[in-house]
This record gives C-alpha cells, sequence and structure tokens, in this order.
C-alpha cells in the first residue's frame, strides 16, 4: 500500500477534510457487469483497499497504527462502467483491529457524482472508536465502528493512501484536533 502523507495529529478525535484529484479516468477498472446485482457492500469486501486497481482505491487511513497493523480505510475506487464511470466509497473494518473476535464489516455506498472535474472529496470524523464519512459533500454517509486495540490514544495516526495506479494528487487536505466537551 502506497502511504503518501503522515499527518501529525491526535487522531483519536479528529475532524479532517480531503479533497483528491486525478488527471485521467482511462485507467479506471472496467465495472464487471456481474457486479450489478451485488450491493456495494460486496462489492467493497470484493475490491478492498489493497486490492490494486485503476483509479483507486486512494482515501484515508483512519485509526491507524503506526506500522500498520491496525487501521481503518475510507476509499474511494472508479470503475468504468458502458456509458458512464461508478464511484464505490468504502469504509472498511476488516484491518480495524488484532481483536479476533469482533464483528469487522465493510460498509460501502455507490456515490451519484459528476466526474467531469476529476474531483472527489471526503469528509471524516473520527471520535475514539467511530469514524463518520461522507463522501462528495455528503451525497454517500458511513458510519463505522471500530475497536482498535493500538491505534489508541497518542498511538493512532492517520495516513492518506493510494493503491491505484493512477497518480491521485491531494488537491486540498484540512484536519483539526477535536477536543472533549466542556461539561459543567
Amino acid at each position: 500500500m502506497k502511504v503518501r502523507y503522515t499527518l501529525a495529529l491526535i487522531i483519536m478525535q479528529a475532524d479532517v477534510e480531503v479533497t483528491f484529484s486525478f488527471p485521467s479516468l482511462d485507467k479506471a477498472e472496467a465495472f464487471d457487469p456481474s457486479w450489478v446485482n451485488m450491493d456495494a457492500q460486496e462489492l467493497c469486501k470484493h475490491k478492498g483497499s489493497t486490492v490494486q486497481g485503476g483509479v483507486g482505491p486512494f482515501g484515508l487511513l483512519t485509526l491507524a497504527s503506526q506500522h500498520l497493523e491496525e487501521y481503518t480505510p475510507v476509499f474511494f475506487r472508479v470503475f468504468k462502467a458502458k456509458d458512464n464511470h461508478v464511484v464505490l466509497m468504502c469504509s472498511d473494518a476488516t484491518s480495524s483491529s488484532l481483536e479476533k473476535k469482533l464483528y469487522k464489516p465493510s460498509f460501502a455506498g455507490f456515490v451519484n457524482v459528476d466526474l467531469a472535474q476529476n474531483k472527489l472529496s471526503l469528509r471524516s470524523l473520527i471520535d475514539n472508536s467511530v469514524v463518520e464519512s461522507f463522501g462528495v459533500g455528503g451525497k454517500t454517509c458511513i458510519t463505522s465502528r471500530v475497536y482498535p486495540t493500538l491505534a489508541v490514544f497518542k498511538d493512532a495516526h492517520l495516513y492518506v493512501f493510494n493503491n491505484g495506479t493512477e497518480t491521485i494528487t491531494v488537491e486540498n487536505l484540512d484536519a483539526w484536533s477535536m477536543n472533549y466537551p466542556l461539561m459543567n
């Protein structure tokens, strides 16, 4: 997995906004017609963040341990269908914890977006064991509950990654550490 950026934040509670761009959609993988009957979640399991593609997978590795023993990827993958492009957004908890007996599903949705500008945006709110992500201004929203054992407190990292063959540019990245609420 190609990790490009590391952010020095206390990631256990963060608000991250990132805009990705790509020069072309020519390298987008073909959308297999047999996937039409597969829901987005099944496709995400089949084409996870570690499966190299053309345009993607690219996105964020949230609540990640330093050496990536644990991480929760939130990512996009672009496919070329017969008459258009299909954008898949995933949040995959299968690598989120070293704990074996946890429910660690992948969640996904298709993003209805015009790719004429060759850009996709992602906002993720990370709060200890919850990763809530909004693709393209909220057109697709995914919430994942994760229970990392290593990527906790000051040992939780955030990385930007691209595991596709197309170059992905981070046009904008804003990240804020969030404080605990003030209680009276």
